[in-house]
């Protein structure tokens, strides 16, 4: 009987999870929170969920295993060292599963991303290796999400444990990471596969497969940029057994109503592309546009627990907005709204000027402005506008105070981040201005000069 490997992709948070059959009956492997979408799988499918694994107690989104094991009747297998609040069937390094009469799922100790990861080996004549956190496309997971005082214990585990899994399985094992395509969670970007790899093409182009310990070790610690700050809450809700996403539609808020939270300090978040937000939004709302990592930016720079009302063009694009953000704990948006800005508000609609990096070298030779780069550490490193200020995008919130007085011009790499940027700060009252360009445009379209840290000579 053949065995069929689904994949349910995350893209917004760059994650996978897995739906693997024999026509029969499936396990899943980390399910998100938003577990309609694995049963509606498995009912296309015409299959029955009987297991439920978890790789590790995740950082970066909440889980949807409990809930899923609950609804199915699934076994729940979780790592036997794991400290958790439910019921769950512990499993240990080397413990093989029969999952139905034809499929043999075995544990393997994979520490790295956390202590007790575990990645499962599906055998047979065409195996897999569901790896989570551990061997991804082209890298490893990061090893320092559990604390700096584990991050060198950690980055060691997960050289040794790559090596384990390229070592003791067949090069035409099948590598199915959870993590690795766009999350955090990815100690480095990801090779140049995102669809598919296997044990052997590891074995060629993956760093930790062809670097000494000490090399890998230096590399990875040396690359560690910041992880999204909502990560820190996403153990504990892993660990107490998290109920499924409560997808049901929030309350509809009024102009008054809309008003009132305003004053009240919490935030107000327009779903619409930053285009759509430039042209016109209602004063003092943020913009995260849903074609971005919209989930990710907007846990990672909102005060935790703060109530979000979502605007959105339509009902749909609430609810795509409302299942992101469930996904990472926060579970009901405290009201919503749909339609146009006009329909938000009775004040004049506010706007937020657009440029590119061609419109700013123009403006600095006539005025002052100060250039606002919001990029990761990592990437203003790696290069930027030289007398730029750098004030990366997960850090706009606390230190607003740091933005320079005067008129500000807020780029990213792309204009996504810049956009949620400017947002924040026009709601002060500031002067913003946000390029929407790409950074590559920098010197071959606007002659900017660009230095690095590594050479501070203008390129």
């Amino acid at each position: 009987m053949t065995t069929t490997i689904l994949s349910i992709e995350t893209p917004s948070l760059g994650d996978r999870s897995y739906l693997v059959h024999d026509g029969e009956v499936a396990f899943v492997v980390d399910p998100q929170r938003d577990i309609d979408r694995v049963l509606d799988a498995a009912d296309r499918a015409g299959v029955r969920i009987t297991h439920v694994f978890e790789t590790h107690i995740h950082n970066d989104y909440v889980t949807g295993g409990f809930a899923l094991a609950r609804q199915t009747g699934a076994a729940y297998f979780v790592n036997a060292e794991d400290e958790v609040s439910f019921e769950r069937t512990p499993i240990h390094d080397g413990d093989v599963v029969e999952v139905g009469p034809t499929m043999r799922v075995r544990a393997m100790h994979t520490p790295g991303h956390t202590f007790t990861h575990l990645s499962y080996v599906l055998e047979g004549e065409e195996p897999a290796v569901f790896s989570g956190g551990s061997l991804l496309f082209g890298s490893t997971g990061r090893p320092d999400l559990l604390g700096e005082e584990h991050t060198h214990a950690l980055v060691r585990h997960q050289y040794s444990s790559a090596r384990r899994l390229a070592t003791e399985l067949s090069a035409d094992t099948k590598v199915m990471p959870t993590h690795g395509f766009g999350s955090f969670c990815s100690a480095t970007s990801a090779g140049e596969s995102t669809t598919a790899s296997t044990i052997g093409q590891e074995r060629l182009v993956n760093p930790v497969l062809s670097q000494d310990e000490a090399d890998y070790v230096a590399d990875v610690l040396a690359g560690l940029d910041a992880y999204p700050a909502y990560y820190v809450h996403m153990g504990p809700a892993n660990a107490a057994g998290p109920t499924a996403s409560d997808l049901s539609e929030p309350e509809r808020a009024d102009k008054d109503q809309l008003r009132r939270r305003l004053e009240a300090g919490e935030w107000l978040v327009d779903l619409r592309t930053r285009t759509a937000f430039a042209a016109g939004h209602v004063p003092g709302t943020f913009n995260f546009g849903l074609d971005g990592q919209f989930a990710t930016y907007l846990g990672w720079l909102i005060p935790w627990g703060t109530p979000v009302t979502l605007l959105g063009e339509s009902a749909e694009q609430v609810a795509e907005a409302q299942r992101e953000l469930s996904r990472i704990g926060i579970d009901r948006p405290a009201a919503a709204a749909t339609g146009r800005p006009e329909e938000w508000t009775d004040a004049p609609l506010a706007q937020l000027p657009s440029a590119t990096f061609a419109d700013l070298a123009q403006v600095l030779h006539h005025r002052t402005v100060t250039v606002l780069d919001v990029r990761r550490v990592s990437e203003w490193r790696e290069a930027h506008i030289d007398g730029a200020v750098h004030l990366p995008i997960h850090d706009i919130v606390k230190r607003m105070d740091e933005v320079p007085a005067g008129e500000v011009w807020v780029h990213c790499a792309s204009g996504y981040r810049a956009s949620i940027s400017a947002s924040l700060i026009a709601a002060t009252g500031r002067r913003v201005v946000v390029i929407d360009d790409s950074f590559d445009r920098c010197v071959a379209a606007a002659g900017l000069p660009v230095v690095s840290e590594a050479d501070p000579v203008s390129a």
